[in-house]
């Protein structure tokens, strides 16, 4: 279930640890009243729910700070265990940095993440191997145009602002639905946009903010489907890596894998950090890597990810 636009719905069977598993994508474009229905609906009948186009809950230096929204959503699901991605992000997304690392020679490399709260293990791995990260929090969740250049300012930040933020409508703070489709003006923070080398964090609020010229960059996101790597073509970007694998030319969301992972163990809720990594490991998981450049071939291959 997905609070995003309903052109973005998949539904296919992929092979996963040796099972089937079938994904199915709804979007409900926005509507929190159709999105809970939907779920009190299928309730006992489908073995995981990932929710999409919102955050259940932020995990930050070891404090979770839960949506009010998502909750309110979750709780209309009294015997299927409801996941958004969140647990599997910091075991998953850390260990993409980590594969990449050399790859993408990040030590002199300039990285801008749009949003680092809610992907804490890849802005922490970033923060850590990269020549310099700006945090674009304030910037594109709250429109302060205020660059966060330190992860102990963005901890101290999230632990500030996040038990107030997590309560008000989730629409204030990430498009859903229709907004998700639309460009606005894009040059307004084309000024951070032109100062790094990679773009990394949730592809809604990339694009959303993205100017016209993106030559030379690379993306480091999630959920992708091929009108998406349209766009990336035309502005000239020429790298991306999606943190999961692609089926049916579409790179799936940390929230439909995770659920996957969820179903397959046959689990009544999220599980823990180790177990993903062990599922990863086991599943043979790696990041996507897609030439996008108009001289290549458009290649697509993939980095192999090794736990530490």
């Amino acid at each position: 279930m997905s609070l995003g636009s309903a052109s973005r719905d998949t539904d296919q069977v992929v092979t996963l640890l040796g099972r089937q598993v079938r994904l199915r994508r709804i979007g409900v474009g926005g509507d929190l009243a159709r999105a809970r229905q939907l779920i009190r609906d299928l309730d006992g009948k489908v073995d995981a729910f990932g929710l999409g186009g919102i955050d259940l809950y932020v995990a930050v230096s070891g404090r979770r700070y839960y949506f009010r929204d998502a909750l309110n959503l979750a709780r209309a699901a009294e015997r299927t265990p409801v996941v958004c991605g969140a647990g599997l992000k910091d075991s998953l997304e850390r260990l993409t940095v980590r594969a990449l690392d050399e790859r993408l020679d990040l030590g002199r490399r300039d990285v801008m993440m749009v949003s680092a709260v809610d992907r804490f293990g890849m802005a922490d791995e970033l923060y850590r191997r990269a020549r310099s990260v700006l945090f674009g929090d304030l910037i594109f969740a709250l429109g302060l145009p205020v660059p966060v250049r330190n992860i102990r300012t963005l901890e101290r930040l999230a632990h500030t602002l996040m038990p107030v933020v997590s309560r008000v409508p989730f629409k204030w703070l990430y498009p859903v639905g229709a907004a998700q489709e639309k460009v606005p003006n894009s040059e307004r923070f084309a000024r951070y946009y032109d100062e790094v080398d990679i773009l990394a964090g949730d592809w809604h609020y990339i694009r959303r903010y993205a100017p016209r010229d993106l030559t030379g960059k690379v993306l480091l996101t999630n959920t992708t489907t091929p009108a998406d790597l349209d766009f990336m073509r035309e502005r000239g970007v020429s790298l991306l890596i999606t943190t999961t694998p692609r089926f049916n030319g579409r790179s799936l969301g940390t929230n439909l894998l995770e659920a996957a992972l969820v179903a397959i163990e046959g689990a009544s809720a999220e599980l823990g950090a180790g177990r993903y990594a062990e599922l990863i490991e086991q599943a043979g998981i790696e990041p996507t890597v897609a030439d996008l450049r108009p001289t290549s071939e458009n290649s697509v291959t993939d980095a192999k990810i090794v736990p530490t």
